[in-house]
């Protein structure tokens, strides 16, 4: 009998499904979180939680083993070294699949598969010095002025287009 021997396809032969998989996990590695569709997302899933628990065992077959699957050494250093400690506490559940609308050109489900404790990168805005008030007035009134013709008229619209010079001025100034 053949229970739990299902494979997901992906409309793929064995080959190109190993290749596809193996890049969309060294994505994973490298970027923490990817945009993928959803079932190349299901897909990656196991085979990235596998290879969590093969770095938390650091030995140099696990390594062997990561980058028979992986095949580039960056991808292996950066499981072992960061990847793997940072789940050294949690048994399983390693990655999260987060839903997004449809893509619009084939209508395909897009989902983000990330690392669940991966580390959140906040930007923020930092704000710009403001110049002493006195020395700053005097220095910035030309400036304003040639700020105000570039400046579009109101949001939303396109800014005005420079005059051009004709071709007849062209040929007089050479």
């Amino acid at each position: 009998m053949r229970h739990q021997r299902k494979t997901v396809k992906l409309g793929r032969k064995e080959g190109h499904r190993k290749s596809l998989l193996s890049n969309l996990a060294v994505s994973l590695i490298e970027h923490n979180r990817i945009k993928t569709t959803l079932a190349k997302a299901k897909a990656l899933r196991p085979l990235a939680e596998k290879l969590v628990t093969i770095g938390k065992k650091n030995t140099i077959h696990a390594r062997r083993t990561a980058k028979a699957v992986l095949r580039q050494d960056e991808a292996v250093t950066k499981l072992f070294a960061e990847i793997a400690p940072r789940a050294a506490n949690r048994k399983g559940g390693y990655t999260r699949i987060i839903k997004l609308p449809q893509r619009l050109s084939d209508a395909a489900e897009v989902a983000f598969i990330e690392w669940v404790d991966a580390p959140v990168l906040v930007e923020t805005a930092t704000p710009e010095p403001k110049p002493a008030k006195k020395a700053a007035a005097k220095k910035s009134e030309p400036k304003a002025e040639a700020k105000k013709e570039e400046a579009p008229a109101a949001e939303g619209e396109k800014p005005a287009k420079k005059p051009r010079a004709k071709k007849s001025d062209e040929k007089a100034a050479e």
